[in-house]
């Protein structure tokens, strides 16, 4: 079934422009008699990305006409067989802008998922973060798994077209089997076109990873900005080398003490209250709201046009109908930030009127799917690394058990993240843990930032990350704001602390508000 909307902020680059090739499972194996950390990497002007990171142009020259630069790092298939087969990490970076004396080093960065292309995202973000260029190199990756870092395939497009058409929130035992059916039938394909490469695409896997890119770049500390998933990532990093850890930075934050089903549950609640916060924001202004007077109003006439969706379709991005799935994905994806509200008004406004299109390419977005009909592996990755993570697998009784619990949580969403737990049934690997372990004691200061009306990252798991951490390195900073995370939203306050942090040094005071 198609994937719920597990912790991202990857997804947003495509929902910023959507209004306005397959590779090899495991790039070239290889066995190395190099030592991998002193390997030199061959930096060259960036090409335009793969269809597996998302496709589309090469990444604009730099403010003052500097290019980015590509190279492609060489890691260990198996980290428990570090001399045996390798694979291609992709790297993108910008030099920094500042004199070489002021230099701190480079700061990596993950944009979440997990599947989400670093080697696409940061281009697309990098005025966000032109100020921390005058300090630092600033460098992402596609993680093992993801885009050119040997990505995972599973279905063709045509496949994919089907599979995400498919009801997700099934009501009868006939729709209940199919689900089930289809989603083997996904997880099998993955098996088969990458079934070398999944069982080392685990969250500690690329946490190795990013430790011999430290190493490759030449710094002796990592300093890291994580968001959404990529919290997660950088907390299991701050575990595995805590006397690696530099200037940190985690944003968006997972709840590193939940289970799957807990964080579903979680996201369940968070979507909720990012749409009562739509609903009354669209009702509070001076204009009058057009999808609806009041906002119970709103999510009644929402919940009536997915209940109708359900049974009848409408036409949505030809020859495609938008489904009761479609639209849900496509709201979900709109809650992602603020500034997508307005595609959500606008996209249901139309829905009333029959035309699906504006929800259904939200959701394509959501899904990675682009206007020529190609996906990005994001789905694909995402599966295969939650998969590899998450030890729990939950039969059709598990979810119809929890789904009241679900429901009470959030009528729009509840079916469809409960659903969505089963996604891991009859994976060809076996999950790693419960919940990942993020203890970091001896650590360097690490700023986590928690936004109370985060939908995808509930603003309680920035407290859960810092006592996770341990004393002593974990420091919060809280946002009252909307949207997934608070770095790329426009406060100043927020923008002022970070960058006092990883330009400075400057750890703020233990919860510091910004609004």
């Amino acid at each position: 079934m198609p994937n719920p909307p597990r912790p991202r902020a990857a997804a947003l680059i495509a929902t910023a422009t959507l209004l306005s090739a397959s590779l090899a499972a495991c790039g070239s194996d290889a066995h190395h008699d190099v030592d991998l950390p002193s390997q030199k990497l061959s930096w060259k002007d960036c090409p335009a990305p793969a269809e597996s990171e998302g496709g589309g142009d090469a990444p604009s020259p730099l403010p003052g006409g500097a290019q980015w630069q590509c190279a492609t790092m060489k890691a260990p298939l198996d980290w428990d067989k570090p001399k045996g087969d390798t694979i291609g990490i992709a790297l993108i970076r910008a030099r920094a802008s500042g004199p070489e004396s002021k230099r701190v080093g480079s700061l990596i960065f993950n944009f979440g998922g997990p599947g989400g292309s670093g080697v696409t995202s940061l281009p697309a973000f990098a005025s966000d973060y032109a100020k921390l260029r005058t300090r630092y190199d600033l460098v992402s990756f596609d993680p093992r798994g993801v885009g050119r870092s040997a990505g995972v395939k599973c279905e063709t497009d045509d496949q994919l077209d089907d599979y995400f058409q498919q009801d997700a929130t099934p009501d009868d035992a006939a729709e209940r089997k199919e689900l089930v059916d289809n989603t083997k039938t996904f997880n099998t394909a993955c098996e088969k076109n990458s079934g070398k490469v999944l069982p080392h695409v685990r969250t500690t896997d690329a946490a190795r990873d990013m430790d011999l890119m430290r190493q490759v770049l030449g710094d002796d500390k990592l300093h890291y900005f994580g968001i959404s998933y990529g919290t997660e990532l950088g907390g299991v990093y701050a575990h595995l080398f805590p006397k690696h850890v530099g200037r940190a930075v985690f944003d968006g934050v997972v709840d590193p003490t939940q289970d799957s089903e807990q964080s579903s549950l979680g996201q369940a609640k968070g979507f909720q209250l990012a749409l009562d916060n739509y609903a009354k924001d669209c009702t509070s202004k001076a204009e009058e709201c057009p999808v609806g007077s009041t906002p119970q109003e709103v999510k009644d006439k929402i919940a009536k046009l997915l209940k109708d969706l359900d049974s009848d379709p409408i036409p949505g991005v030809f020859p495609r109908d938008l489904t009761q799935t479609a639209a849900t994905n496509g709201i979900a994806q709109s809650l992602y930030s603020k500034d997508f509200w307005q595609y959500l008004t606008e996209g249901l406004q139309q829905a009333y009127e029959g035309d699906g299109k504006i929800l259904m390419m939200l959701s394509d977005s959501m899904n990675g799917r682009n206007d020529d009909g190609r996906y990005s592996n994001i789905q694909a990755a995402n599966v295969a690394i939650n998969c590899a993570d998450d030890k729990p697998r939950y039969t059709v009784k598990d979810i119809e058990e929890k789904l009241p619990e679900f429901r009470s949580a959030s009528p729009l969403f509840g079916d469809y993240l409960a659903w969505g737990m089963i996604g891991c049934t009859d994976w060809a690997v076996d999950g790693a843990f419960d919940h990942p372990d993020v203890s970091a004691p001896g650590s360097a200061p690490i700023l986590v930032v928690g936004n109370t009306g985060d939908p995808a990252t509930p603003y309680e798991g920035a407290r859960k990350m810092v006592e996770a951490l341990g004393r002593g390195v974990g420091v919060e900073l809280t946002y009252k704001g909307q949207g997934h995370g608070a770095y790329d939203s426009d406060s100043a306050c927020v923008h002022r602390t970070v960058n006092a942090y990883l330009l400075d040094g400057t750890v703020p005071k233990e919860g510091t508000v910004c609004s």
